[in-house]
């Protein structure tokens, strides 16, 4: 049986970890999760929904057949698991992940490489590997200081803590936190919304803050003009500048553009 599954509806693909109740993630599901960020990178998708089924998103890695594993086989193991992720967080288009019920471990490094996080308000965030003496091997710990600071990020990750999705909020980990019942909806709404806007600039904008988060501001300037100025050849930019040079000379408000990502 697949472990995670990935459909497409109109310009929206959803991603759905699908191993429930744990949705813990092993070689299976990363295999599948290539497969799905290969078919998304082939087809029409515009933005990419990541949702899980069952109470919870995801417990993390599952370590069953991690005891007597060499040093050499883990390497390998998780060298994969990252380079899928990274995959998966480097799509050209904006990624909304909907996180309910449990993210740790490997869910929470997972949830992190999605540029917006939606929350239910009983959820709970937490890096665990504190307690069997490792780290976070798939890039979790930077990445939450990405976003919410080195102080932070060292105090959750050394000390495990369970963190509710109101922190997370607060600290800006996670982007809104919505009542349980309707996070997917309000998560589906939000991703049709930006599925049909325009999925070039917005794939210049995550280049941009990769490259920001590289090397800082002045690594971001110094790609900013090979990452942007490529957009103004566009259909969408080409149709959206002449419509609203359109509406200033004939004094009208500057009418609403229909994007078609080209």
């Amino acid at each position: 049986m697949s472990h995670l599954t990935v459909a497409f509806d109109e310009n929206l693909a959803t991603i759905v970890l699908d191993r429930p109740p744990q949705n813990r993630i092993d070689d299976q599901m990363i295999d599948e999760l290539a497969a799905a960020v290969t078919a998304i990178e082939r087809s029409e998708a515009r933005a990419v929904l990541v949702r899980s089924e069952g109470e919870n998103f995801s417990f993390g890695g599952d370590i069953m057949s991690w005891p007597g594993a060499s040093v050499r086989e883990l390497r390998s193991r998780f060298e994969h698991y990252l380079s899928v992720f990274n995959r998966f967080e480097r799509l050209p288009m904006p990624v909304i992940a909907a996180v309910q019920g449990l993210c740790f471990g490997g869910g929470l490094e997972l949830a992190v490489r999605a540029d917006m996080i939606f929350a239910g308000e009983s959820a709970t965030f937490g890096h665990p590997e504190q307690s069997l003496g490792i780290v976070t091997v798939l890039g979790g710990i930077y990445r939450v200081a990405e976003r919410a600071g080195r102080s932070r990020a060292s105090e959750w990750a050394m000390t495990s803590e369970r963190v509710p999705a109101a922190t997370m909020e607060r600290f800006g980990v996670v982007n809104r936190v919505v009542a349980d019942a309707d996070l997917l909806k309000e998560t589906r709404e939000f991703a049709r919304k930006v599925s049909v806007g325009p999925t070039r600039a917005y794939a210049a904008h995550k280049a941009l803050l990769r490259a920001w988060a590289v090397g800082g501001v002045a690594s971001a300037d110094d790609a900013m003009f090979d990452i942007a100025m490529p957009l103004f050849e566009t259909d969408d930019v080409q149709r959206g500048l002449k419509s609203a040079v359109d509406a200033l000379k004939a004094g009208k408000p500057r009418p609403v553009l229909a994007f078609n990502g080209r």
